[in-house]
C-alpha cells in the first residue's frame, strides 16, 4: 500500500494539494462503491473515510470497525469518530495540521450532502486557518485503472472461476428452466467454490427479453430454439470478473447463427487490432464498423466494453466519446452486441488485459454453439 500512497501524494503534489479525503458515495454493504477507499488503505469496511496528507495518513471510523481498520490498514493512523462527518470533521483536519492549506476530494466519492457537512465542519475553524475544500482530479480512480501484476493475478481467478461456473450450468439448461433458476444455479456453483460474492446480479434473458442489455431474470421457461443472453461475474479476492455469453437451448436456427456471427467477428475483429495509445472510442469504432457494415448499426447502442477491477464498471471507457487512453496493464471487456425488439439479442464478452501493447483474452468459456 505504500507504494500507492506514494503515488497519490505525487498527483497530489502537481495539483497542489495538501490533503486528499477518500470516501464513499454509500455505505459499502455490498463492496460495491468503496473501491478507492479499499485500493488505498486495505480496508474492506462498508463505512469509513481517509485523510492523507504529504507526510500523515488517516482512517477515520466508528467503533464497529476500529480493530478491523487497525488490522487491514497498517500504513494509516486509526481515527475513531462518533456521528456525522460534521461533528468530527474539523477535528481530523487540525490532527492533520492542514490549517489554511488546501484539501482536495474526487467527485465521485463524495455526495452534496457530505460536501455540505464537510463545509460546515470547517466553518467553525476561525476563517484565517481555515483548508479550503476543493474537486480535484480523479486521482484514485486513474491509478485504479493501471493494473499491478498481483491485481491482475486476483482478476484472472475472478475470471476463471466465472468460466467454470459458466460451463457448468449451461452444459445443463435445459426447455423448461426458469432464467431465474439459471441465474441461481450460477450463484450457487460460484460462492460452492470460492466466490465471495458476485460482481453484480446475474442477467439471464430468453428471447424477446434478450432485447434489453440489462434485463432482469424472471421467472419464465425458457422455450427451445430462443437466444439466451447470460451476463454475470463473481468476486475473488475482492476482484471481479465479467462474461457474456449467449447460447440456445434446444439448437440454433439460420437467423440466430447470422447475428451470431457478426457479433462474433466484430469481437475478434476488435480483440485482435485494439492497441495501446487507442482512445476508448477509437477501439470502440473496430467493432461498431463491423457491426454496422452487416447492416445492424443501429442495433448496437453501447458503448464496447469498460474498466474491471475492484469494481465491475471502472475506468477506462471504451466507448463512443471516450478519450480515455488505452494503455499497458489495463483489464478492460470487449462485449460487442445486437438487440433486435420482439426477437432477442446476442452479446458476446470477454475480459481482457493489455499487454506489450496488444490485448490477451484472459476469459477462457466457450463461444462454440454445438
Amino acid at each position: 500500500m505504500n507504494d500507492r500512497l506514494s503515488r497519490v501524494r505525487t498527483r497530489m503534489a502537481e495539483v497542489s494539494l495538501d490533503g486528499f479525503v477518500v470516501g464513499a458515495p454509500v455505505e459499502d454493504i455490498f463492496h460495491t462503491h468503496g473501491a478507492n477507499r479499499r485500493y488505498l488503505s486495505g480496508f474492506s469496511g462498508s463505512t469509513g473515510w481517509l485523510l492523507i496528507t504529504r507526510d500523515q495518513a488517516f482512517i477515520a471510523v466508528d467503533f464497529r470497525y476500529v480493530e478491523q481498520a487497525g488490522r487491514e490498514s497498517p500504513d494509516f493512523t486509526v481515527f475513531q469518530v462518533a456521528g456525522g462527518i460534521d461533528r468530527w470533521f474539523g477535528q481530523l483536519v487540525g490532527d492533520a495540521n492542514l490549517a489554511a492549506k488546501r484539501i482536495g476530494f474526487e467527485a465521485t466519492d463524495v455526495t452534496v450532502s457530505a460536501f455540505q457537512s464537510m463545509k460546515k465542519a470547517l466553518e467553525a475553524i476561525p476563517s484565517s486557518e481555515r483548508p479550503k475544500l476543493l474537486a480535484a482530479p480523479s486521482i484514485v480512480t486513474g491509478l485504479r485503472a493501471i493494473k499491478e501484476p498481483e491485481e491482475v493475478v486476483a482478476l484472472q481467478k475472478a475470471v476463471d472461476l466465472g468460466d467454470a461456473a459458466f460451463e457448468d450450468v449451461s452444459g445443463r439448461i435445459e426447455p423448461g428452466w426458469t432464467e431465474q433458476r439459471v441465474a441461481w444455479e450460477i450463484e450457487r456453483y460460484a460462492r460452492e467454490h470460492g466466490a465471495e460474492s458476485l460482481s453484480f446480479p446475474t442477467i439471464v434473458a430468453a428471447g424477446p427479453w434478450g432485447a434489453m442489455p440489462h434485463a432482469q431474470p424472471r421467472d419464465h421457461p425458457i422455450e427451445a430454439g430462443v437466444p439466451v443472453v447470460i451476463d454475470m461475474g463473481v468476486i475473488v479476492e475482492g476482484y471481479c470478473s465479467d462474461l457474456t455469453r449467449t447460447i440456445v437451448v434446444g439448437g440454433a436456427n439460420d437467423k440466430f447463427r447470422q447475428v451470431y456471427d457478426i457479433v462474433l467477428t466484430a469481437q475478434r475483429t476488435a480483440e485482435e487490432l485494439i492497441a495501446a495509445g487507442m482512445t476508448g472510442e477509437e477501439a470502440h469504432m473496430l467493432a461498431h464498423n463491423v457491426i454496422a457494415e452487416a447492416g445492424y448499426g443501429e442495433n448496437f447502442g453501447h458503448g464496447l466494453g469498460h474498466g474491471v477491477g475492484l469494481m465491475v464498471h471502472e475506468a477506462p471507457r471504451v466507448a463512443r466519446m471516450s478519450t480515455d487512453k488505452l494503455t499497458d496493464d489495463m483489464v478492460v471487456t470487449v462485449e460487442p452486441g445486437i438487440y433486435i425488439n420482439g426477437w432477442g439479442g446476442v452479446r458476446i464478452e470477454d475480459q481482457c488485459v493489455m499487454e506489450d501493447g496488444k490485448l490477451r483474452v484472459m476469459t477462457h468459456a466457450s463461444k462454440t454453439l454445438e
